[in-house]
């Protein structure tokens, strides 16, 4: 009788140790993220942004579209597209990885608050997640490469 009590009792204990394991979860559908498309009709272009977490960061960080005003994303955005191409103009120097395509951006066109809008926030998401400046600040960050 007593081997069978302590016989029942390691069996329920297994028993429970068992029951409290973990099975691998099987997760076959991955959320991938969409690009963010960034264009208008009456101008004839589209940039097509495929950065990862640029979404996330458009949907959840970044301020209010009314937040700015028109005039000021534009100055930050003509500022911006002129440090990235000049950045992407030197791969030798800077990462080719992170600059590697120029921006074609006049400050003679009007693009509208919805284009600047989201190229503001490009440069936003940008610069936090790669540790870069593209202010015209003349200390860079030690990750620029």
């Amino acid at each position: 009788m007593k081997y069978l009590f302590k016989y029942l009792a390691f069996s329920i204990v297994g028993l429970f140790l068992f029951a409290c394991g973990s099975y691998p979860v099987n997760n076959s559908k991955k959320s991938e993220e969409k690009p963010v498309i960034i264009s208008n009709d009456s101008l004839e272009y589209e940039v097509i942004i495929i950065d990862t977490g640029f979404t996330l960061y458009l949907n959840t960080i970044a301020k209010p579209k009314n937040y700015y005003s028109l005039n000021y994303l534009e100055n930050r955005n003509n500022m911006y597209v002129t440090n990235w191409n000049l950045r992407a103009l030197n791969p030798l120097k800077f990462n080719s990885s992170i600059y590697g395509n120029r921006i074609d951006y006049s400050p003679q066109i009007r693009y509208g608050l919805e284009v600047n809008y989201k190229l503001f926030n490009y440069f936003q998401f940008a610069q936090q997640k790669y540790k870069i400046r593209l202010d015209g600040a003349s200390r860079l960050s030690p990750n620029f490469r």
